[in-house]
């Protein structure tokens, strides 16, 4: 099945750019693994290499890489919790300034993990907003 029949939401309202890296690696994923769960694991794997979510979309990342520790292990896939799109590896700063875009209460007194999982739970609130859940 072709990445732009079954892209995701979240991609449909992110830019130009994620929504093809998205279609492309899941296509080639499909050809190789076949349809399901695999290849959007793919492709999501692929988008988080140089995108982030913020909110009910994926803006680009100030670099390029891995965006968690699930992300940098390579090998074998792993079951390992990820961090739903968060870019995990990003410094502090960075981490706040998504925070404040998405109004996480209490961020100033947060470590770096916990704005992480509070961004996760941001992202998956907005997502659910935007689809109508």
């Amino acid at each position: 099945m072709p990445g732009r029949e079954v892209l995701p939401s979240t991609l449909r309202r992110s830019p130009e750019k994620a929504q093809r890296t998205w279609e492309k690696t899941h296509d080639s994923a499909v050809e190789t693994y076949g349809e399901g769960e695999r290849a959007h694991r793919a492709a999501f794997a692929a988008v988080k290499h140089s995108f982030e979510k913020v909110g009910d979309h994926w803006e680009p990342k100030g670099r390029k890489g891995p965006s968690d520790r699930q992300a940098e292990g390579g090998g074998p896939a792993r079951r390992a919790p990820t961090a739903g799109g968060v870019d995990a590896n990003a410094t502090k700063d960075h981490l706040m300034q998504v925070a404040k875009k998405l109004d996480v209460p209490g961020r100033s007194r947060m470590t770096k993990p916990e704005l992480v999982k509070a961004i996760e739970k941001a992202n998956d609130r907005a997502t659910r907003k935007a689809r109508g859940d």
